[in-house]
């Protein structure tokens, strides 16, 4: 399932329209094997609480970098980074309960202690 991403703190140049990842199968592959993502896309993963050490990725064959955030349960931003593809793991500076993968030109965008949404 497809859902819009609103950033109520500043207004996104373009609308960004992820796919909701919440089943651990779907949050496992991520974006591995994938090498390229358009700029109106991307990749919403869902868990059950805030975590810093469940709220950790990896980007082992993912052929591209990715821009990437955490939210916590109010939906804050909580940390963001360009992901490197092939990093070993990056962790966020806070438990996070979201992690927003997307074109790492749109990183830009997003700042910690902005409000998003999702539809």
């Amino acid at each position: 399932m497809k859902i819009n991403v609103i950033n109520h703190t500043r207004s996104l140049e373009k609308p960004l329209r992820v796919k909701n990842c919440e089943t651990f199968l779907c949050r496992l592959k991520g974006l591995m094997f994938t090498s390229n993502i358009g700029l109106d896309s991307g990749i919403l993963l869902a868990h059950k609480f805030e975590s810093r050490t469940n709220a950790a990725i990896h980007m082992f064959f993912v052929g591209m970098d990715l821009g990437v955030v955490w939210l916590n349960n109010d939906l804050e931003l909580v940390d963001l980074i360009r992901a490197k593809s092939w990093a070993p793991i990056y962790t966020p500076q806070a438990p996070a309960r979201y992690i927003l993968e997307f074109h790492p030109d749109r990183l830009p965008e997003f700042e910690i202690g902005d409000k998003l949404g999702f539809e």
